[in-house]
């Protein structure tokens, strides 16, 4: 059963029966992770994280000169977006606009942005552009896997993303991550529809479920693949 109904069982006035075989979010965990679960976690980010960095560091000094380099502005700009428990943090990330352009208010990137720098598009492309948030990653402000963080007030067909459903909180009780189950099934890019943000929230949920240490790996794994195909990046 997919969220859209389960919330429009909130507005029948009769009993209703819910089967729990046809539920798609597996009910192993609902809520914050067990303190041990967190810790190993914590320790696998700030193990992979700090790999990810001593292999990357030239290519990113690299990309952040190109940056300065081929248009004006810093080369990384943060932004305000959800993290665990509803908190804001600034997540990193290279600059790919033109300056001002990321200024408030916020709105999502569509395929051929006018915004977008042409050596942008292809950092956006290859999916580089995300790799300074390996630093929030190292602070604790995010996680290599999870759900995506989304920046406040932003809107889908003109609605908040919280007014879609009442379930949409809940996959805030864990970090925020550079990727996730959604992002590997195909669930990246622009959420221009209801049923888009549904299907990415059914993949968070159902990760916060059924989250181990080895499906963070299998998801990691995934998303490298999936960034050699570059599909749906932009």
């Amino acid at each position: 059963m997919s969220l859209r109904y389960l919330d429009a069982l909130e507005y029948c006035d009769g009993d209703v029966c819910v089967a729990p075989i046809a539920l798609r979010v597996p009910p192993a965990r609902t809520g914050a992770m067990a303190r041990r679960d967190a810790l190993v976690k914590r320790s696998t980010d700030i193990i992979l994280a700090l790999a990810a960095l001593a292999l990357l560091a030239l290519p990113m000094l690299l990309a952040a000169a190109a940056i300065r380099l081929t248009s004006r502005g810093p080369a990384v700009f943060s932004q305000e977006r959800i993290g665990l428990n509803g908190r804001p943090f600034r997540m990193l990330k290279f600059r790919t606009m033109r300056h001002q352009a990321d200024a408030p208010p916020c709105r999502q990137a569509t395929r051929h942005d006018p915004r977008v720098t042409w050596f942008g598009a292809l950092l956006r492309h290859t999916s580089f552009d995300e790799l300074p948030q390996l630093l929030n990653v190292l602070a604790g402000s995010m996680s290599l896997v999870g759900p995506r963080p989304h920046a406040p007030g932003t809107c889908v067909a003109g609605r908040p993303f919280e007014a879609i459903t009442s379930r949409y909180a809940a996959r805030h009780c864990v970090k925020p991550g550079m990727t996730g189950l959604a992002q590997v099934r195909g669930w990246r890019g622009e959420t221009d529809t209801e049923d888009k943000l549904i299907h990415r929230l059914e993949s968070d949920l159902e990760y916060i479920a059924t989250w181990s240490p080895g499906r963070d790996l299998l998801i990691i794994g995934r998303t490298l693949v999936e960034v050699l195909r570059m599909r749906n990046a932009y």
